[in-house]
């Protein structure tokens, strides 16, 4: 009798524990973590875009991750009459191209005058300036009067990396007279390719020392604003 009153006990306890444990859900399966995507690559300058030693201030690699490859300096074919030697800016696309021969020309990506501020027609590269002093024109130290320290009148401002004019700068002529407009370099490379100056034409440093060491002072210039017929594909 006695084993038979603990026999039927275990046999109730036996099934409270299966009707307990029904009752405990099973804990979910947490999803799985999305997979981490790999960093970017960085994005590796070309030899032409590398600092650029031996000068007087530092010309650090661009980062070429802020100018679309477009606008990389490049050779390209080109349909115009110009002779070789001339440069052609072409403010519409943001390219200059200095003439070569057999109907080649080397292009550069360029910065441009915002509205109101852009020059065009035909003038000459009177004469060219390594790390150049920078002097903002009267008009444009009235509309801007912070620029009044490197005034005319004050001397301008000195060569160096905070300089707008960067390394190099080719002064533009118009029938003798001085247009104020230059192209020059710049140490904003997101500027390339848009329409951020007050009217001057601004390239990559490493542009701007190229283009200056293949120009000779006399040499023709033409800027087209409202676009350049014998632009090739991009």
């Amino acid at each position: 009798m006695l084993n038979s009153d603990a026999s039927r006990r275990a046999v109730l306890i036996g099934a409270g524990s299966l009707l307990l444990t029904g009752c405990v859900s099973t804990p979910p399966t947490p999803p799985l973590a999305p997979p981490v995507p790999p960093a970017p690559e960085p994005v590796v300058p070309p030899l032409m875009y590398l600092a650029v030693p031996g000068e007087p201030f530092p010309v650090e690699a661009v980062d070429v991750s802020r100018v679309p490859e477009r606008y990389w300096r490049r050779e390209v074919s080109l349909a115009s009459d110009e002779r070789p030697g001339t440069i052609i800016v072409d403010t519409q696309g943001k390219y200059l191209y200095h003439v070569g021969t057999g109907g080649m020309a080397t292009r550069y990506g360029i910065g441009v005058g915002r509205d109101g501020f852009a020059w065009d027609g035909r003038a000459v590269v009177a004469y060219k300036r390594q790390w150049p002093r920078w002097t903002p024109p009267d008009a444009m130290v009235a509309r801007q009067p912070e620029l009044e320290p490197y005034s005319i009148a004050n001397g301008g401002m000195a060569p160096g990396p905070s300089n707008p004019l960067g390394a190099r700068a080719l002064y533009i002529h118009q029938d003798g007279r001085d247009t104020l407009y230059r192209l020059h370099g710049t140490f904003q490379p997101w500027s390339i390719g848009k329409a951020v100056s007050s009217g001057c034409i601004r390239l990559l440093n490493q542009d701007v020392i190229h283009l200056h060491d293949a120009v000779r002072d006399g040499s023709p210039i033409v800027v087209h604003q409202d676009g350049f017929a014998g632009a090739p594909a991009v």
